[in-house]
C-alpha cells in the first residue's frame, strides 16, 4: 500500500469529520450523516480499487490469466 493512499485517507478522514461537526452544529443532522456516508464510500471504493490492483498483480505473478 502506496504511503500517499493513506494520506489520502487520512485527509478525506479529517475532512469528513470537520464537515460533520460543523453540519452537527448548525442543526443539519441528515447532511451531516450523508457527509459521514459520503466519505466512507470514497475511502471504500479507493481500498477496492487498490484491492483489485492486488489481485491483478497476483494472476499476474502465477500467470493466471
Amino acid at each position: 500500500m502506496e504511503v500517499d493512499l493513506i494520506f489520502k485517507i487520512a485527509a478525506i478522514g479529517i475532512i469528513v469529520a470537520v464537515l460533520t461537526q460543523l453540519l452537527k452544529h448548525s442543526g443539519r443532522e441528515e447532511q451531516a450523516m450523508m457527509t459521514t456516508i459520503a466519505g466512507l464510500v470514497v475511502v471504500l471504493l479507493m481500498v477496492i480499487n487498490e484491492i483489485a490492483i492486488l489481485f491483478d498483480t497476483i494472476k499476474s505473478v502465477f500467470g493466471l490469466y
